[in-house]
């Protein structure tokens, strides 16, 4: 059987800080909004939802780290390394969010070609926007 991730469900601090960033972010990234409430947003590109919801208080236990059990990253992968760079200038940039690692630039440590930029979202989750190339099927020669 195969799968593809149909969505993402991310809780959030604060709706008031995390739902007009990620309005922003992923309008940008050509999500459109197909459920909106002031708790929350869902959003789709035709292949894959993210929904970022308001977190009920009384969970609040400890604040969010990518290092504990649960949810990492998320990464939007695009066609170009060019596209990156681009997404670095003219978003990242005129919004002053600080990339992370030294990034955008080759992780080869990941994969061959695998070119990425990170940053963090209000409750500093880490997203990435990330291009690395389809790697070729060798074909088989038949004997005969």
């Amino acid at each position: 059987m195969k799968t593809s991730i149909h969505h993402i469900h991310l809780n959030v601090s604060s709706a008031k800080k995390s739902l007009p960033f990620y309005k922003d972010l992923l309008g940008y990234l050509g999500y459109r909004i197909v459920d909106e409430s002031p708790e929350h947003m869902g959003t789709s590109n035709g292949t894959t939802d993210l929904w970022i919801v308001q977190f009920r208080r009384n969970r609040l236990k400890c604040p969010f780290h990518r290092k504990d059990v649960g949810l990492n990253h998320i990464a939007f992968r695009v066609g170009s390394k060019k596209a990156v760079d681009q997404f670095a200038q003219k978003y990242l940039a005129p919004r002053e969010i600080k990339p992370l690692y030294r990034s955008p630039r080759l992780f080869p440590e990941y994969r061959k070609g695998y070119y990425a930029l990170y940053f963090e979202d209000p409750d500093r989750v880490k997203l990435e926007v990330v291009y690395f190339p389809v790697e070729k099927k060798i074909k088989k020669k038949r004997r005969r």
